[in-house]
């Protein structure tokens, strides 16, 4: 009889192991996908913002029409693109071309003393500053799943429930550095 309740005993601690290791799993899984949404909407402000900005800079610099019309495909690009892969080159490409943008600031003056300008400017940089703490954010929760996914006990629960690996979200090294504009 003392045989069979050890037996018992152990069946029931393994079975709450198991439990606990598969709720840790999902738990992380949806903090990721709660992480990404507060991404989303982040970035839904930005390109929300982005229109008001070219119809500002439209007036003061016209012929810079090249410019704009890469904020504007950039902006499409971002809004339909899909995962984070997709998503964070889109974003890199949005990145470099709000440079320009800002860029252009530097070379007409009446642009850069313009109130609605600066305003949006203002508004840009800190959607700018609350998208990179989301993404670092979704990156550390990424980091966790990963590394519990990958870690034995959780590796073999994870292989069978279907768990996989995320991606990040990453800027790549040309949206990280300074814009180079050319007024020639």
């Amino acid at each position: 009889m003392l045989p069979l309740l050890i037996i018992l005993g152990l069946l029931v601690l393994v079975g709450i192991y198991l439990v606990v290791q598969y709720n840790g799993l999902v738990s992380l899984r949806n903090r990721i996908e709660n992480a990404w949404a507060q991404i989303d909407v982040q970035l839904k402000r930005r390109y929300d913002l982005i229109p008001n900005l070219v119809e500002t800079v439209k007036a003061y610099a016209a012929h810079e029409s090249g410019t704009l019309e890469a904020v504007i495909q950039a902006r499409n690009m971002a809004m339909t693109a899909q995962g984070p892969h997709d998503q964070a080159e889109a974003e890199n490409m949005i990145t470099g071309a709000l440079k320009s943008v800002f860029a252009l600031s530097e070379a007409y003056p009446d642009l850069k003393a313009n109130q609605n300008f600066s305003q949006l400017q203002e508004e840009l940089s800190g959607t700018e500053g609350r998208i990179a703490y989301a993404r670092q954010f979704y990156n550390d929760t990424v980091y966790k799943y990963n590394t519990k996914i990958q870690s034995f006990p959780a590796v073999i629960i994870a292989k069978r429930m279907g768990f996989a690996e995320r991606e990040y979200f990453e800027a790549d090294d040309d949206s990280r550095g300074p814009v180079t504009v050319d007024f020639s």
